[in-house]
Parts: structure tokens; sequence; C-alpha cells
């Protein structure tokens, strides 16, 4: 018996929420950017998502979001799909980057739900259908409500899945009932956005994932949807359980995946440089634990 995932995911399956390399002063690293960029491709990520909320995008410039797509795009071409955080609180903003994206050469643009003024519903779905007839890019929805504090209902996705340009969903929602029953009556290419999610949503019909800890291991990660393609759930679902110490250590730790992140690619070798405030470095404990876990993994 064979397992197989959709057929044609839109940004491929493995997706890498990229982080933003900055310069030891703090400024933008384009060229930081272009080699890790071209490192995750080559590592086996089909996609990466620019400037979410690993790539500290509540930081960044408009002008550094789109100069970002511009420098990863020359440095991996065709080779992976590029898709842009564009998500704000504000829908005219969202527009904006929107647009700059499309400008830029995004494949597509992340939309996440406008956090603080948590609107509802019907507000909800109005933001997301004006970004979506805004351009000609494909829409991925990005439904985080620990972080923004408004859920996406599964009424609502339901319902902007008739978009013809709302295409897909980064699925953070922690409701994996809720998840079932879009994917039971929608097309839309749902993608794990927590770690600890990745085989639990593709065995259920997931296109793949979009994930933080694929900045570091980026293979390993492919590899439990690449057992799970070729029939081999024993395989892949060992090799989700190998990863999960160092997912823990990067997204359980109590400090933002994008500082543990960045601790770790520094560690190894990698671009990354600081964040930015009001984040802080991860403390010497916490890098101990994250080394340790990563060599457990790649060992």
């Amino acid at each position: 018996m064979t397992y197989a995932s959709p057929s044609t995911p839109p940004f491929g399956r493995a997706l890498c929420a990229m982080i933003t390399p900055f310069t030891e002063e703090g400024a933008l690293d384009l060229d930081g950017a272009q080699r890790l960029a071209d490192r995750l491709v080559r590592e086996g990520c089909d996609g990466l998502v620019l400037s979410g909320t690993t790539g500290e995008s509540p930081t960044t410039s408009d002008a550094e979001k789109a100069a970002l797509v511009r420098a990863v795009r020359e440095a991996v071409g065709d080779r992976a799909a590029l898709v842009a955080g564009v998500g704000t609180a504000d829908t005219r903003h969202t527009v904006e980057l929107t647009l700059a994206a499309e400008k830029a050469g995004a494949d597509g643009v992340l939309v996440v739900t406008p956090y603080y003024s948590r609107p509802p519903q019907d507000a909800l779905e109005a933001h997301f259908r004006e970004v979506a007839d805004a351009s000609g890019l494909p829409v991925m929805l990005y439904d985080i409500p620990g972080r923004t504090g408004t859920r996406i209902e599964p009424d609502t996705m339901i319902r902007l899945a008739g978009h013809p340009r709302i295409i897909a969903v980064k699925d953070c929602s922690y409701d994996f009932l809720g998840t079932q029953k879009v994917l039971s009556r929608t097309e839309l290419a749902y993608y794990a956005g927590c770690d600890e999610h990745i085989l639990a949503l593709y065995a259920v019909g997931a296109a793949g994932y979009v994930s933080t800890v694929a900045n570091v291991a980026p293979a390993q990660l492919r590899a439990v949807l690449d057992a799970f393609d070729a029939g081999d759930t024993a395989t892949a679902a060992r090799l989700q359980r190998e990863a999960t110490p160092l997912i823990e250590a990067m997204m359980s730790a109590g400090l933002p995946g994008t500082v543990t992140t960045k601790a770790l690619l520094t560690h190894l070798g990698h671009p990354a440089g600081p964040v930015r405030p009001p984040l802080r470095p991860a403390p010497e404990k916490t890098v101990t634990t994250l080394r340790k876990a990563y060599d457990t993994l790649t060992a």
C-alpha cells in the first residue's frame, strides 16, 4: 500500500520559515540571506517563507522586506518557491506589502490574521479577500491565534477557500479537529506551521510544512515526508520522534523560535546575526541545550 500527499502542493512540500540575517550592527545582511537560502534549498527545502514570524517581520521595514525577496530570488532562481510574509494589523498596509512582494519576485504571500485589534470573523474575511483581490499572487493564510489573538474559524476558512487566489494555509491553530474539518470540505493546501505536527497533519492530507526548525535541520525534516510518501510509515514516525528533542529545545524553551534558531545557526557557522529588539539573544544555558539536541539528531 502506498500513501500519497496532495499531488500538486502549490509551494512544494518542505518549506522553511527562514530567519532574516542581520549584520553584527543590526543591518539587513543580504549576502548572508543569499548564502543561507542557497544552503536551505540545496539541503532539501522546496520553498522559503520570508519575513514571517521567524523572519522578524515586525522589526523589518517595508524596504527591507522587498530587498530580501529580491536578493533571495537572485540566489535561488527557480529552484524554490518564495512566499513573502505581508501580514500586518492594517489592511491597507498589507495590500501595499503584497504589491511590493509581487514586484520583487515573490511566488505567493503569507497573510497573518490582523493582530491586536481582534476583528470579528466577517471583518476578518473581508480583510483576506481585499488582500487576495489586490494582486495576482496566490495567498497562504496564516492561522496563529496564540500570537494574534484571533482565530480564523473553520467556517470562515471554508468560505475563503472559494476565492480563486486563496489556496493554502499555514496552520498554527492547535485545533486538529478544526483542521480536518476544513481539509474534508475544501481543496486548501494545509501546511503544518508547528514542527511537532508535521507528520500528524501530513498523514491526514496536508501538503507539507512551513518549519522554523528547517533552518538548522532541513534534510532531517524532509526525510519524514519522504518516508511517508514511500509508504514507510514506521520510519516516518521514528524520524518525527527523533526530531522531537530539537523541536522542543527550539520551540518550547520559553523563547521565540527566532531567538533559538539564530543562536543555533550562529553556533553552526551559518549566517544569522543578532535579533532585533525587543527580542534578546538566547542565554548560554539555552545554547548548550540547543547544541546537544542538534548534535544528537544529526549524529
